[in-house]
Order: structure tokens, then C-alpha cells, then sequence
């Protein structure tokens, strides 16, 4: 337990707070906030979680997904429980909902150096706070992130994106990447599916970009949910204007959770979300969760030439030279040698 970031003392030990874009007010002495893992104890916020590991694996980098961030490289992951999102179609729900479905924390205890340590032992050129969402053990996220840091080891973030400003700039200058969810274009879907609202992840994805961290996109598509052709068109049209040299990742649905009656997504979904995101002009487009498609693959954005082949996580080939084209010698947008 430590005392926690980025919260207001208020009167009668009430306390807000501002690590999430949920700001939970008036916190009670001995309640927690939307995530489940952080509480109010006699005036103070504490974080429930710090340095309590729920899930730690060493995974390819591509498995984030990041693409354009030292692809073939192997990332330390670790999760701890809890989340300020809710989503029906959790992946990861035993973790990420259990402080809020039975007010359990749990958690190997591993202190920020013991992480640093495990990732230089294993080789893992990074370290991925993912799985459940990092911005609700930022303490811990924080703390690592400093110390690998100096290792020479990149941090990154797979994340929901609804961090607050004031967080986002503190962890930034040892925050190299991270894989940001854009899981509709509809405020209504992230209010009846996630219980939180589109505009702050709108505005995050801004911000991560102008603070030069290097990110990538996902959205999961949905059967019924978010996958018109108007809504995936207002989504690449959106990460066009922030960037179109970042990757935008669509990926295939599978039942589960709270939403075990909806077909996955088919293939013939992703690849027009594809051939949308590409005729918007965003120079990367990947479908996710159907290994063996050519989307997968990474193309020159200029002479159109495949230079990284995959098959799911793994690369098969690489054709990028110093960050550039071997064909025509485009540079190649990312964090790629």
C-alpha cells in the first residue's frame, strides 16, 4: 500500500481524485474509486496495488500489439488487479474486475527493482504495463518506469487511454510507447459497454502523440457493436489528423465475458476496416487475432513493398535497414533499427 498521486484532500476526510479521467469526487474515508484499488483511508488515498504483481509474462513485443517499436524484441509484462473501465468483452476480466466483482486484492509481492532486475536477467529490451490498465497502478508503473529508465530498458503502456492530463505529462519523460484502445467512435458505446466517456481518450491519443511518445492504435471490432462502415470511417479519418504515420491496429472479436452470444468478427469485416483505414491515408494498417492474413504484414507506405512478413506474433522476415526501405529507401515510421 502507498499513499497515492494525484488526488485533493476535501472536507470530512473526503478526498478527489485526479489520476483518471473519471476524477472520482468525494471519495469517503474507507471507499474506493471507480478502479477498485484505490481508497480513501482517514483523509488520505492510498493505492492497494502497489508493487503487487497479478500476472507477469515475458511476450514478443508484436503481441501489445506494437509493430513499429523495436519489432522482435521481448517485453517484461506485468499487471496488477483492477481497471476504471468495465467493457462486456474483457479479455483479461479475472484480473482486471475482481477488486470491483469481490473486493479482492491479490498479488505477488515485487518490489519496483525486483521487475527492473527480472526484465535485464531475461533480456526483454522493455517493459509492458498491460493486461489490466496501468493507469490505476501508476505509483508502481511510475517507480519502474524510473529505475528502467536508467537501465537503458523502454517502458510502454498498453492502455485505455483515459489517463488525465497531469499524469500523462509526469510518467512521459520515461514513457517510450504504448499501444492506446480507440474502441468506438461513439460516446454511447463507451458509456453502456465501458461506463466511461469517448472524448477524454480522443483527447489522450492527442497528447501522447504531442508529447513524442511513439504510439499505435487498436480496435477491437465488435459484430453489431462498432462495426458500420461509417463508424470505422470516422476512426481512421481521426487518426489521420493526429498522424498518418501511426498504426492502426483492427482486430478480430472473440465471445466472451459478458458477451458470449456474438459471433467473431469475419475476416471480410477487417480487411474493408483495412482497406478504410488505408483509403484514409494512414500508411499502417494491421488486422489482429488472424494469423496467416497478409495484413498482418508491414508494407513501404511508398513503393508499397512488404518488409516485415509475420505470422501472429512472430516475424518470418525483416526488410527494414536502419529504419528505412530496402527497396526505395523510404524511411519506415517507428522506433525500428
Amino acid at each position: 500500500m502507498k499513499e497515492a498521486m494525484f488526488y485533493e484532500k476535501l472536507d470530512d476526510k473526503m478526498v478527489k481524485c485526479n489520476l483518471c479521467n473519471h476524477r472520482c469526487s468525494r471519495i469517503a474515508d474507507s471507499k474506493r474509486g471507480i478502479c477498485g484499488v484505490r481508497e480513501n483511508k482517514d483523509g488520505k488515498l492510498y493505492s492497494l496495488v502497489y508493487g503487487k504483481v497479478a500476472a507477469r509474462n515475458i511476450d514478443p513485443i508484436e503481441k501489445k500489439p506494437l509493430f513499429h517499436f523495436l519489432p522482435g524484441s521481448r517485453s517484461y509484462s506485468i499487471a496488477t488487479v483492477g481497471c476504471n473501465f468495465r467493457c462486456d468483452n474483457c479479455q483479461n476480466f479475472d484480473i482486471s474486475q475482481l477488486p470491483k466483482e469481490r473486493g479482492i486484492i491479490v498479488g505477488q509481492d515485487m518490489p519496483p527493482e525486483m521487475i527492473v532486475s527480472a526484465a535485464k536477467r531475461n533480456n526483454c529490451e522493455s517493459i509492458a504495463y498491460t493486461y489490466s490498465e496501468p493507469t490505476i497502478f501508476f505509483e508502481y508503473a511510475y517507480e519502474i518506469a524510473k529505475l528502467a529508465s536508467k537501465e537503458g530498458i523502454k517502458n510502454v503502456f498498453v492502455t485505455n487511454g483515459y489517463i488525465t492530463p497531469e499524469a500523462l505529462k509526469e510518467i512521459s519523460p520515461y514513457l517510450d510507447a504504448a499501444n492506446i484502445d480507440l474502441k468506438s467512435f461513439s460516446d454511447d458505446f463507451y458509456r453502456k459497454n465501458c461506463g466511461a466517456r469517448l472524448e477524454p481518450v480522443l483527447d489522450s491519443i492527442k497528447l501522447y502523440k504531442s508529447l513524442g511518445i511513439w504510439i499505435e492504435i487498436t480496435t477491437l471490432i465488435i459484430p453489431t457493436l462498432n462495426d458500420s462502415e461509417d463508424e470505422l470511417q470516422k476512426i481512421a479519418e481521426f487518426i489521420k489528423e493526429v498522424g498518418e504515420n501511426i498504426p492502426w491496429h483492427i482486430t478480430q472479436f472473440h465471445p466472451m465475458y459478458k458477451l458470449p452470444d456474438l459471433p467473431r468478427t469475419p475476416v471480410a469485416t477487417l480487411r474493408k476496416a483495412r482497406q478504410i483505414g488505408l483509403e484514409a491515408g494512414l500508411r499502417y494498417v494491421y488486422e489482429g487475432n488472424v494469423p496467416g492474413e497478409n495484413g498482418e504484414n508491414t508494407y513501404c507506405h511508398n513503393c508499397g513493398k512488404m518488409l516485415i512478413r509475420r505470422f501472429g506474433y512472430q516475424i518470418l522476415e525483416n526488410k527494414i535497414k536502419n529504419s528505412a526501405c530496402t527497396y526505395c529507401g523510404a524511411e519506415i515510421d517507428g522506433v525500428i533499427t
